[in-house]
């Protein structure tokens, strides 16, 4: 909650991180070495600090008790794309996918999560100058691990609102980059839809297409067919998105990619959202509309539980999804 709202006003789901006072604790990457997060730390004057000239990505591990098993979710696919991301801002000496994959892992295991953990692997200008730019700078590596819940709340659905703030488009902010200078625009969105008593944003293109959630891709269900925006809508090439059309199409649901109008969001039989943070998140609301029959519809509700299935071990046609962490 930001700030206080009548009493008839829905609460937004809160974010479910751990306290700041708890991290200091846990063991990170940063720089070349693991020391505790208490230790890492960078100059106010750090280009990245300055001007959001880093890249980043979030990750899953899901810990299976019966297995006694933690589950790092599509973590080469993940590596893969922040080395995307690397190019895009001409960062140079980057890892490869094999080494960084290897970063991640060992970060994970130095903690010795027992629960859901959240890894954000980092590159950043690390170079402490004045001056908008993205060449003649040097650039480092930081990997952060924590425990971690949900984002929203992925039971009881979730309620959107069409955000006033559009996407940047591709050609203005790389969209397939995770920027992190960009993500300004999304906090804006976000903290829109909160403050209006909504749980999440729908964004759209500067055209006036469906674009994504605040941070996050989506799905919308017309006549038995998954909708979804082509990635040259704007749209971060998402990780989760991918995996479940993998999903969908092992459930015989047909996928279709193609732009989408905001009308259609009031029409929809079904909208999902999918990403790391919000992981497969059903939409019961959008714009005080009810989707479909206001609850939560029978394609959105497989395929967010065959997921959550997927992505703890329990169904072996997955398991190439999975990096069992020792």
């Amino acid at each position: 909650m930001l700030t206080e709202k009548v009493a008839e006003t829905p609460t937004p789901t809160p974010h479910h991180a751990p306290p700041a006072g708890s991290l200091d604790d846990l063991i990170c990457y940063f720089e070349g070495a693991w020391v505790p997060m208490r230790d890492a730390k960078v100059s106010i004057m750090t280009h990245a600090f300055m001007y959001g000239t880093a890249t980043f990505e979030g990750i899953r591990a899901y810990w299976n008790e019966e297995q006694a098993t933690l589950y790092g979710l599509k973590l080469r696919e993940h590596v893969e794309r922040i080395r995307q991301s690397c190019r895009i801002l001409l960062m140079k000496d980057v890892p490869s996918v094999d080494v960084l994959t290897g970063l991640i892992v060992e970060t994970i295991r130095r903690n010795g999560f027992r629960q859901d953990a959240y890894i954000r692997p980092s590159f950043y200008k690390s170079t402490k100058a004045i001056g908008v730019r993205l060449h003649d700078l040097d650039n480092q590596l930081s990997i952060v691990a924590l425990p971690f819940g949900n984002y929203i709340d992925t039971e009881a659905g979730v309620r959107v609102m069409t955000s006033s703030w559009r996407r940047n488009a591709d050609d203005a902010l790389p969209a397939r980059g995770k920027i992190a200078g960009g993500y300004v625009n999304m906090a804006f969105q976000k903290s829109e839809a909160e403050l209006n008593g909504f749980d999440e944003a729908i964004v759209l293109t500067a055209g006036g297409h469906v674009n994504e959630a605040s941070a996050a891709n989506l799905f919308v269900v017309r006549d038995g067919v998954a909708l979804t925006p082509p990635v040259s809508d704007d749209l971060l090439e998402g990780v989760t998105r991918k995996a479940l059309m993998e999903m969908l199409a092992n459930e015989g649901i047909p996928v279709q990619t193609r732009s989408i109008d905001r009308s259609e969001l009031y029409v929809a039989d079904e909208i999902l959202l999918c990403g790391t943070g919000v992981q497969v998140s059903p939409v019961i609301e959008v714009d005080h509309r009810p989707v479909g029959s206001g609850e939560i519809g029978p394609i959105s509700r497989l395929i967010r539980d065959r997921y959550f299935d997927a992505v703890r071990g329990r169904l072996p046609e997955y398991r190439h999804w999975l990096t069992p962490i020792e």
